[in-house]
């Protein structure tokens, strides 16, 4: 019951009540991927939903299925037996707005000075 009710008042953490029935009733499941994000296509095949294993988070979707999820292919990844290619890094979540996200020394949130400039830039200044 609680999970039930946590599915219509928090929208951001995952799909709503409304959105497992839309997929009930239109959806077909296509595949899930290694982070356990489910990939469904609807009858007509015309849209494309996932529904993610955690929160809602648009960088979870790995390149292969992310090339499906906006028709850059119509071959599902796991039809093809997709293999990621070599200059493509693997998967790492949107870490913006958390402890782990990215700071250049003299950020206000780092510690360091930011580094001074060299070449031929001069920082303009009024007069």
């Amino acid at each position: 019951m609680k999970d039930f009710l946590l599915e219509i008042f928090r929208w951001w953490h995952g799909q709503t009540w409304g959105t497992r029935l839309w997929i009930w009733r239109h959806g077909d499941l296509v595949g899930t991927d290694e982070f356990g994000n489910k990939y469904y296509q609807d009858k007509k095949a015309n849209r494309r939903y996932v529904t993610y294993n955690g929160p809602a988070d648009a960088s979870a979707i790995p390149p292969g299925w992310h090339g499906w999820m906006h028709f850059r292919t119509d071959v599902v990844p796991t039809e093809a037996n997709y293999v990621a290619r070599a200059w493509q890094k693997p998967h790492e979540p949107n870490l913006t707005g958390t402890a782990a996200a990215y700071r250049p020394d003299g950020s206000m949130l780092n510690k360091g000075e930011r580094p001074r400039v060299t070449g031929d830039y001069d920082a303009w200044s009024p007069e």
